[in-house]
């Protein structure tokens, strides 16, 4: 399937601000995942003066056969990354900061220490803006998700991507179980402030709708409140193919019942991705496309 349909295609821009966010970036030496996974929407966010942080590298451990990302083997943590990246996110002015990462399963604390480091660099440069991190599943274990919710994220995300019949196909080396258990114990987190648990799931994977609602049923029950849902799309041939292009009228039907099941915030379109207008989530909107 390689036609994209027209409600699909993207208008690129270049625009002034567009410049200055990539001129920030490329000069704080920082990764995003709006390039690493090669984002629809990157030159919208970057036109708004907006990013998703990649910390860690660009390389990750797993392979998950729906990912843009590099995978192999990482180079090692930059310990001044978190500085540099706060001091970006102050220069763009930001009132939103959206902090992911590659996958580190050679870390011991699979990067939690330094998502917990950028979260502490971030109240200091940016007191004003509300902190959003989209983590791994760090092997399930506690210990380093306990060490990243008592930094005091805002927004802590963590992806479901597909529904469970899929998981093993699509990413092989997480759990669909487990995932749920990550985001079940941030829902459960009684720290110094709330946290605002959040999830994604991308269709067009060979699911079918009735699988798409479990899945949601699933999120819902695990405590997550804000969801988005957005089209797959194959970065490239040795990827996993797209089976089919949800149409805009079937993602409002999964919008509907995602509000239906409870969530406070929902962004369901084609081009819809974890981070697109994040912002919008913290006013319990739905994010329209």
């Amino acid at each position: 399937m390689t036609r994209l349909p027209p409600w699909i295609r993207v208008r690129l821009s270049q625009t002034d601000d567009l410049a200055s966010v990539q001129r920030i970036l490329d000069s704080g030496r920082l990764n995003t995942v709006c390039q690493g996974a090669q984002c629809p929407n990157r030159h919208e966010c970057y036109g708004r003066g907006t990013a998703t942080f990649m910390i860690l590298g660009d390389t990750c451990t797993r392979a998950c056969r729906f990912c843009a990302v590099g995978h192999g083997r990482p180079a090692p943590v930059d310990a001044g990354e978190p500085a540099r990246l706060a001091a970006a996110a102050a220069e763009m002015k930001l009132k939103h900061v959206v902090v992911t990462s590659v996958t580190r399963d050679d870390l011991p604390d699979g990067g939690a220490s330094v998502f917990a480091a950028v979260i502490r660099e971030l109240r200091t440069s940016v007191p004003q803006a509300s902190i959003e991190v989209l983590i791994p599943d760090f092997k399930g274990e506690p210990d380093p998700l306990r060490v990243v919710l008592e930094a005091g994220p805002d927004v802590l995300n963590h992806n479901l991507e597909t529904v469970r019949r899929l998981q093993g196909t699509v990413r092989p080396q997480a759990d669909y179980d487990r995932s749920l258990g990550v985001l079940r114990a941030a829902a459960a987190w009684r720290g110094r402030g709330p946290v605002h648990v959040k999830s994604g799931l991308m269709v067009g994977l060979g699911e079918t709708d009735a699988e798409v609602d479990e899945a949601m049923a699933d999120l819902r029950a695990a405590g997550v409140v804000f969801l988005t849902i957005g089209q797959y799309l194959a970065p490239s041939a040795g990827h996993i193919p797209v089976a089919r292009y949800v149409t805009p009228g079937q993602f409002e039907v999964f919008g509907t019942r995602a509000l239906e099941l409870g969530f406070k915030g929902v962004a369901s379109a084609p081009l819809v991705r974890s981070s697109y207008r994040a912002e919008r989530m913290l006013e319990h909107k739905r994010v329209e496309r």
